[in-house]
């Protein structure tokens, strides 16, 4: 059994999804989230819950239950905005049911949820994120890639964009949840992730290829972000799609 495994979204779902998701959860399994810039529509403990773009590290701590099979669908950065209808940070941080956020749908979509199988509840997602109808922010779409390039400046970023730093800002808090600052915290993590599935290569000069300033610089932001020290976070950490 694959405790985790990402399914390509469905051709019209492209723009605005990075993956459909399923992880079997092993009973008393400790699960570590980490920020990756998107927010989460997921079916957890038969509750479908908005996970919010995260700004630290989230650890589930076990509970002796059986185990259990979450599923999930990712939104891209950018898109949470438009496919909630709600400015994004208003969930930054935090789970909250499906039913708050999407009361004309929320109810029905979680009894069908419930009645359904694993792939029958991956296809209700789809379905349902895709009668929305939603469009990535295109601005906030370009600014996170190009926010994901070592060396880059937010200030570099807006000019190159035709907009002040300060309407980025305001885009992006809505799309995504939070600012351009944090945004490209998250794209410099993902970059030293990246790093690491390949040849190995000292902690100083993954540091450097991921844009850090320096390895304690790397050092500080990887424990922020993950709570672990990097070597640990470095030894099974793997790219998720985003």
């Amino acid at each position: 059994m694959t405790p985790y495994r990402e399914l390509a979204p469905p051709t019209g779902l492209l723009p605005v999804v990075a993956c459909l998701w399923e992880h079997d959860v092993p009973p008393g399994h400790e699960q570590r989230i980490i920020p990756d810039g998107c927010v989460d529509l997921v079916r957890l403990d038969g509750e479908l819950v908005v996970v919010g773009a995260d700004t630290g590290p989230v650890v589930a701590a076990p509970r002796g239950a059986p185990a259990s099979r979450t599923s999930g669908i990712r939104l891209r950065p950018g898109a949470a905005g438009a496919v909630l209808g709600i400015p994004a940070s208003e969930v930054r941080d935090l789970r909250v049911p499906l039913a708050e956020v999407w009361p004309d749908v929320g109810p029905a979509l979680a009894d069908a949820l419930s009645a359904a199988d694993p792939a029958g509840r991956l296809d209700l997602l789809a379905r349902t994120v895709l009668q929305r109808k939603a469009e990535r922010d295109g601005l906030v779409a370009t600014a996170a890639r190009r926010l994901g390039v070592p060396g880059s400046r937010i200030s570099g970023v807006a000019e190159d964009l035709g907009v002040s730093e300060r309407h980025l800002h305001r885009r992006t808090v809505d799309a995504v949840g939070y600012g351009p600052k944090m945004l490209g915290r998250v794209a410099r993590l993902r970059r030293l992730i990246g790093l690491s599935s390949g040849t190995p290569t000292s902690l100083a000069d993954r540091a450097a290829a991921a844009g850090y300033a320096s390895q304690a610089h790397m050092s500080d932001e990887v424990r922020r972000l993950t709570g672990l020290t990097p070597v640990r976070f470095l030894e099974d950490a793997t790219l998720t799609a985003a």
